[in-house]
Order: structure tokens, then sequence, then C-alpha cells
């Protein structure tokens, strides 16, 4: 079955990223010229998802402004024959069928993937997590679908992380099935350097069945005191039915600072209109560091 649904949860508090995140959700601190979750949209589009769920909560309404269209805006562009501009703002409501709910507590991702039951059905359906903008030649998600497509299993996107970063993290017990897929046997949330089972963790994607939700509803609180996504995902690797791909996009954490300005430096210097004029500035700059 094809993968044409999707979820992105956009519902956390951004507190790694405040004073900024106090009024803008960190889901529309920008990139240069686009917040960082159109590029998220863009790509499960690309995917070919045709319905998106975005999960939000309070604050959090020009998230769903910034997905409709602003006929005041739009109509004074068209006047002015502005038609590049009209097309670059016009394009975020045209990406795909998108919905929004409300996740009224933040009690982890794994209660926001609970609520989109109603919306997914009894479909398989990829989640794309609002933290996560991840920049490449081919979508993350359309490697993780075609993984699906090809394996018939539940999908993780994967990358292997640091010591530093495997504790914060999940880590997963992997054998390779090709030069980017692994068999999952199991994962855990936050593991010590002790209990890890390897420096790969699922970072960003994912790609899952409709049983998720029944696993859901029976998984405990777990770190944090929320309800983890990965502790259920756990119960699909133990069974034998995950497979985990090394997408070859480069993921940028937009809930973290410094992973905000690489998205943002990086983007600029290949970016069409002021690309050339960034590297020289960049250049420069380094002269003097």
């Amino acid at each position: 079955m094809k993968v044409t649904k999707a979820i992105i949860p956009a519902a956390g508090l951004g507190t790694r990223v405040l004073p900024a995140s106090k009024s803008v959700p960190k889901e529309m601190l920008n990139i240069v010229d686009k917040p960082a979750i159109q590029y998220i949209v863009e790509e499960a589009a690309a995917a070919g998802i045709k319905d998106i769920l975005i999960i939000t909560n309070r604050g959090k309404g020009v998230i769903e402004d910034h997905f409709d269209h602003s006929f005041e805006l739009e109509y004074n562009l068209k006047a002015k024959g502005k038609d590049e501009i009209l097309e670059a703002v016009s394009k975020s409501t045209n990406l795909a069928n998108i919905y929004f709910i409300r996740q009224k507590e933040t009690r982890g991702l794994g209660d926001a993937v609970l609520r989109a039951r109603g919306f997914v059905g009894d479909e398989p359906f990829a989640v794309l997590y609002g933290d996560d903008v991840i920049l490449g030649e081919t979508p993350a998600t359309k490697e993780l679908c075609d993984a699906y497509e090809k394996y018939g299993k539940n999908v993780v996107g994967i990358k292997e992380v640091s010591d530093e970063f495997i504790v914060k993290y999940s880590s997963l017990k992997i054998e390779p099935l090709s030069a980017t897929e692994y068999d999952v046997s199991d994962m855990i949330e936050k593991p010590t350097l002790e209990t890890k089972f390897s420096n790969f963790s699922v970072l960003g994607r994912c790609v899952l069945k409709p049983e998720i939700f029944d696993i859901l509803e029976k998984t405990p609180l777990g770190a944090g005191g929320e309800l983890q996504l990965t502790d259920a995902m756990a119960d699909f690797a133990r069974k034998g039915d995950m497979v985990g791909v090394d997408f070859s996009g480069t993921r940028y954490d937009m809930g973290n600072k410094l992973g905000i300005m690489k998205a943002n430096v990086e983007v600029a210097l290949n970016h069409k209109e002021i690309g050339e004029d960034f590297k020289a500035y960049i250049k420069d700059l380094a002269n003097k560091i």
C-alpha cells in the first residue's frame, strides 16, 4: 500500500530556543526566507504525501495561517505585477491537503501520534518530526516510503551520532541489509553509554503501520514522564517488523540554536537570490576571524 498520509507533531514548547519561541513557534522560525515547517511540508509533498495532519497546541495558530491564503496580500502582489513573489507566497497553500488538531497537553511524541488515529484510520503513515528539517537531493520521507514498499515493514530514519547525543536520543540494535538499510531488532530511549545498542539513532522521520495506535494505548509513560513513541516502536522492532534507513539528506535540529544557524548558513550559501553574495560575505568574514 502506498503511503499517502503524514503527521507532523508541532506542539513542543521550544524551550531550547527561548526567548525567540516565546511569541513565535519554533516551527515558524525562518531558514532564510521560509519557515522551518514549510520545508518539512514540502518534503512530505515531494514524497507523494497527499494528506498532512499538523498537531499543534495553544499559541501556534500562526502555523495554520501560514498554510492558508492571504487574499489581501496576494491581490496586492498580483495587482503590482510581482508574479515571482506571488508564486512564492502562494506555494505553501497548494502543497497538500493540510489539516490541524491540537494536543491540549504536551505529553510526549507518542501522545501526539496517538491523537492522529482518527485521521490515519487503517493506513500506513509517515511521521515527520516538527523539530527536524532534512534537506537533500532525495526527500528523506521518500526514501523511507520506498523502503516500506520494498520490505512491508515499519521504517525509521536513522543516523549515527556521537556519544554526546546518543544518551539524549534513542539507540538501535541493527544488522545491515544493504549500504543504507538495516534490520532493527531493538531500541532504547535515552540510554546510558553502558546500555546503548549502537550509536545509530532514530532521527526525525518514520513510516508506521496503524497497529502502532493499539501499542501506544498500552505503553506506560517513559522518559520524562511522557508517552514515548520510541517505547512503542520498540515492540515492532522486537517482533522483527522494523527497518532503518540511513537517509541521504542533512538533518538540522530546529529546536537547537546551533542547528538553526547551520541551516540558515548552508541554505543561504545555495540560495538562488543571495547565494553568491553570501559566499563572498562568508569568505570575507572568515578572513577576519
